[in-house]
């Protein structure tokens, strides 16, 4: 799972959006038989950042918006989001939390 990972934080009124992917994957488009994603810079580009950046601070959200293989099995690993939430479009896997 190491690597780096770009994390970026939305913050809205009352809500506080985290979106992370992959490093090698920003700005790439994933297409699967019924769903597409871009993995748009504008929205995940924030700071390059650690495994344990993330580990620390994944927890931080009321919503998580987290694309890659390797930020997915990472979240999974810390109990952030379960296995069976995580969908693929193509080639990468793309899984979304929302907490109260």
């Amino acid at each position: 799972m190491s690597g780096k990972y770009y994390f970026k934080v939305h913050k809205h009124p009352s809500e506080v959006v985290i979106a992370i992917c992959d490093e090698e994957i920003l700005g790439q488009t994933f297409k699967g038989e019924k769903m597409k994603i871009t993995v748009n810079e504008g929205f995940y580009g924030g700071d390059l950042v650690t495994e344990e950046f993330v580990r620390i601070n994944i927890g931080s959200f009321t919503i998580l918006n987290i694309v890659g293989n390797r930020i997915i099995d990472l979240a999974i690993a810390e109990g952030i989001i379960d296995a069976e939430n995580v969908i693929q479009i193509g080639d990468v896997k793309h899984a979304q939390a929302v907490r109260a």
